[in-house]
């Protein structure tokens, strides 16, 4: 496998698989960059001695062409990122585009069109609801020989391929995976995918002891994958959030109003006893804060988490809970955290999400290696102002929970090899 760091970019073009799929306001103007400059170091050093040729999705155009979904709103900003100009294509393939691509220069960058406004690239061809089951595969057959022709005009502008969108690299895409073939001696990792790979693998594969893993969120449904996967790995397993209750009803503690997953009670006492035949410390929050309803402005009281009162809803942990758990954390060498513990988007509720992330904060500032990941964690990091005080906030959002619960991920895959 080629590194960016060592490999000779000069005089040729790096097509670049980047993932710019930034949030745009209602004037197409952006309103978070952070994903295009992340992707800075990785085209600046190609650029060094070399061009490049960037794609990217964005938003999620199924196939067709719009305004609202079109890279062209990204060239200004990206051209002040970079300090140059960049090259806009109005498409992704086609003899126009391979022209500009030719053309390039070392310490040129071209911008193609969204590459998801072709049906090839994420392979699902466009079916009207009423077609039959016939009609969706003579659909599917028709579309895969189109597949190859475009993934092959893709890598027909280019010397070498680097993928850079950690984002995508669940998905097994011809801009994230399959583009990868055509480059079986010139493809790479940017230094986004090379962080976030080697990251992660210090907490999955690589982790010092001991290990502590924090799973938040609202429901046990959108993550047991991870935590089944967790309890064979981790020291310590900490589950916070809303998702808490669903346990503690498991439990056959009160729990008020608070959400509840009633169809995932057996579950979660397969988690109990799962954890303890794996020698795994199950930790849960001890006390609740309360509110009558889900509102910043709404009454707020504060019990065990077992005994929440009647007509009450947990939506905060409290400060015996976060006294646990920066112990916990005190004593940790090896931290991931994945989900809130409360509804930290209101600033009554914030407190046990926000004291968590300083704990871990301080954890790290001792000597622990922290992976913060997943949204509303990243969210969360950010809102408090402590990205820059843990290890890694990663980028990746299903693509980082689909390589912790321990799936090849296609993007991966495909440099590696």
């Amino acid at each position: 496998m080629k590194n960016i760091s060592t490999y000779d970019f000069t005089g040729k073009k790096a097509i670049i698989r980047v993932d710019f799929n930034v949030p745009l306001n209602e004037k197409f103007e952006i309103t978070d960059d952070s994903r295009m400059r992340a992707a800075v170091p990785t085209i600046n050093k190609v650029l060094e001695t070399g061009a490049v040729i960037l794609m990217s999705h964005l938003g999620r155009p199924k196939g067709k062409g719009d305004k609202k979904n079109s890279l062209i709103h990204l060239v200004g900003h990206l051209s002040n990122l970079l300090g140059r100009e960049v090259k806009f294509a109005d498409d992704c393939i086609g003899e126009s585009v391979k022209t500009m691509a030719q053309s390039l220069k070392s310490g040129e960058v071209l911008l193609l069109e969204n590459v998801r406004f072709y049906d090839e690239e994420e392979g699902k061809p466009r079916i009207a609801e009423t077609a039959t089951e016939e009609e969706k595969k003579a659909a599917k057959a028709a579309l895969k020989p189109k597949i190859k022709e475009f993934t092959a005009a893709l890598a027909s502008l280019a010397d070498c391929y680097i993928n850079d969108a950690f984002g995508t690299a669940h998905r097994a895409h011809a801009s994230t995976t399959l583009i990868a073939d055509y480059f079986p001696e010139d493809k790479m990792f940017g230094y986004i995918m090379e962080a976030e790979v080697e990251s992660i693998d210090k907490v999955v594969k690589d982790a010092k002891r001991p290990l502590t893993a924090i799973i938040g969120g609202s429901k046990v449904s959108t993550k047991i994958t991870i935590i089944e996967n967790l309890l064979s790995k981790v020291d310590n397993l900490i589950i916070g959030g809303a998702m808490t209750y669903t346990f503690v009803k498991a439990k056959r503690g009160k729990i008020g109003t608070s959400l509840v997953e009633e169809d995932k009670l057996d579950l979660a006492l397969k988690v109990f006893e799962t954890a303890e035949r794996n020698g795994v410390k199950l930790y849960f929050p001890i006390d609740s804060v309360n509110a009558d309803k889900f509102d910043n402005e709404a009454n707020i009281s504060i019990s065990e988490i077992d005994n929440v009162p009647d007509g009450l809803m947990g939506l905060d942990i409290g400060e015996n809970s976060l006294k646990l758990f920066k112990e916990i954390l005190n004593n940790s060498a090896t931290i991931l955290w994945n989900g809130p513990v409360g509804v930290f988007e209101m600033s009554n509720f914030e407190n046990g999400t926000r004291k968590l992330a300083e704990a871990i904060a301080e954890a790290t500032k001792n000597g622990a290696f922290s992976l913060i990941g997943g949204g509303d964690s990243v969210a969360a990091i950010n809102k408090f102002g402590l990205a820059d005080k843990v290890s890694y906030v990663s980028t990746g959002g299903g693509a980082l929970l689909e390589y912790m619960e321990g799936i090849e991920l296609p993007g991966i895959k495909a440099i590696r090899g």
